[in-house]
């Protein structure tokens, strides 16, 4: 309750709200043509992945997802783990949920990996830029994820780009830090030995720089997976397909055993994300 010595400093209140409310409306009027586009274009490309996880036979994917296991890892336990989790879906009859939550999470990581993975990159050799961008980050990821949903919203609608954007706000400061973490923590001898021997600034940091950060940009792409699987419910709230709807939908009913299902299937997914991503281990 106010007193007589808080009352001024309440009188002389920031006005943080209106001013983010008056900006939103702003790029609203004068990007709305951008903001379709984006919209569009971001659309296209989750319902491309989508009907190309959905369409096949749950047999082929499930295939798939062991050869590529295969593929990476080069080992029949990471395989088995994979091919198992999958199977776990379907058996949970929950294939086609599934199928969707991996293209928003899949999607999520095609935007953070691309945007995040050149930006750790121009961090890790600009200090001050870095320094700059840190307390965007740490924005990013403690604002709470319904306040900029609802801006997103405004401007985005309903639907599976809403939660795209809102997942991407969320998990691309984890790929930016480890990107720059591990282009940083290459050895400065072998940087200057690369110098030394004629390497432009471009191919110093192909040849030697991104093959000593492949480890920490990997993890950031672990990272990413797992904070955009975090997301699953709060896109099934802004009506994205997904386990996230059926979590929701379990919890407005108070129907444990629904929940239950759809968490197991979501603790499967991350499971079975982990091990068939996982090669970093190889370094």
């Amino acid at each position: 309750m106010a007193d007589a010595f808080t009352q001024p400093i309440i009188d002389a209140k920031i006005p943080v709200g209106r001013v983010v409310a008056t900006g939103f409306e702003w790029l609203q009027d004068t990007f709305i043509t951008a903001f379709d586009a984006l919209e569009l274009t971001l659309r296209s490309m989750i319902g491309g992945l989508e009907t190309a996880l959905i369409a096949p036979h749950p047999f082929i994917i499930v295939a798939v997802f062991g050869a590529l296991t295969w593929l990476l890892q080069r080992k029949w336990v990471s395989v088995l783990v994979v091919v198992a989790c999958a199977l776990f879906a379907l058996n949970q009859g929950y294939w086609e949920l599934t199928m969707q939550t991996l293209t928003l999470v899949l999607a999520s990581c095609v935007v953070c990996m691309g945007v995040g993975v050149p930006l750790g990159i121009y961090a890790a050799h600009h200090p001050r830029f870095y320094r700059a961008l840190t307390p965007v980050l740490d924005l990013m990821q403690t604002l709470p994820v319904f306040v900029y949903l609802i801006p997103v919203l405004v401007l985005f609608g309903l639907g599976m780009v809403p939660g795209l954007v809102a997942t991407v706000i969320f998990a691309m400061p984890a790929a930016i830090r480890l990107t720059e973490l591990g282009i940083r923590s290459t050895p400065q001898a072998l940087s200057e030995a690369a110098t030394a021997f004629g390497a432009t600034t471009s191919q110093r940091i192909r040849k030697v720089e991104l093959p000593f950060a492949f480890p920490q940009i990997m993890a950031g792409l672990n990272q990413t997976i797992m904070l955009s699987l975090s997301m699953v419910v709060i896109a099934g709230l802004v009506g994205a397909p997904g386990l996230g709807v059926s979590i929701v939908r379990a919890l407005n009913t108070v129907n444990a055993a629904l929940g239950f299902e759809a968490g197991a299937v979501i603790v499967a997914v991350a499971i079975m994300l982990d091990r068939m991503l996982r090669v970093e281990a190889k370094q």
